[in-house]
């Protein structure tokens, strides 16, 4: 159970459980900037990252791309799949190498079908991180874009920051201000504005796709 016994996902399962999926998991590696499915191709897997990060990304009618979300270690991405034969209704890519774990949906659906409790915890994990995706995506469309900027900066520091012995925080990502614009859906010149507010003020520094987190917690009272 190595691979799938540490995954929060799987949280639910009990021993047994767990060691029937860790036999339809198999592991894959990909490069920095592969695409591990497009959108509109047929949901036939999906995937937990063993290590790397992944951005998921739509494209919308202008042409642009809009990021809709990032993934690092033990996060699931396409798990609607594991219940839904539909198609992928975003693209993966990776952001650094990436290991996944993977999952094909006809011998998931195989295996629930002999053991409908899986089916039934998988899905009680499911509308849980639906109704946790649903409060943010309300929370964060009554926010001004100072807020927004704020809020994606501490949801950034809590997954990816490393903090120095000054206490500071070091966003270990590397994405540029277009695409933190396309995460709150906002302007790549507001995004570029408000961040030069935030380092006038001595709460951030910003470097060539870096940014240092000096005072969090001022950063937080801006939410």
């Amino acid at each position: 159970m190595k691979l799938v016994k540490k995954i929060p996902f799987f949280s639910l399962l009990n021993e047994n459980e767990l060691k029937l999926i860790e036999k339809i998991a198999f592991e894959k590696n990909y490069q920095k900037g592969e695409y591990i499915f497009f959108e509109g191709d047929p949901g036939n897997k999906f995937f937990i990252i063993k290590s790397g990060q992944v951005k998921l990304t739509k494209m919308i009618a202008d042409g642009s791309e809009q990021i809709l979300n990032i993934f690092s270690d033990n996060d699931i991405i396409a798990e609607i799949v594991a219940f839904d034969k539909g198609n992928y209704p975003a693209s993966a890519i990776t952001i650094t190498e990436t290991t996944m774990i993977v999952f094909a949906q006809t011998e998931l659906e195989n295996l629930i079908l002999k053991y409908p409790n899986i089916a039934i915890k998988l899905l009680r994990e499911m509308s849980g991180r639906l109704r946790r995706a649903q409060k943010n995506v309300r929370d964060l469309a009554l926010k001004d874009s100072s807020a927004k900027v704020a809020e994606l900066l501490l949801f950034l520091s809590q997954k990816y920051g490393l903090k120095n012995d000054k206490d500071q925080i070091s966003l270990d990502i590397a994405l540029t201000q277009q695409e933190l614009a396309s995460m709150i859906g906002s302007s790549r010149e507001t995004v570029s504005r408000i961040l030069n507010q935030f380092e006038n003020k001595g709460l951030i520094k910003t470097s060539r796709k870096k940014i240092l987190i000096y005072q969090l917690e001022k950063l937080k009272n801006l939410t």
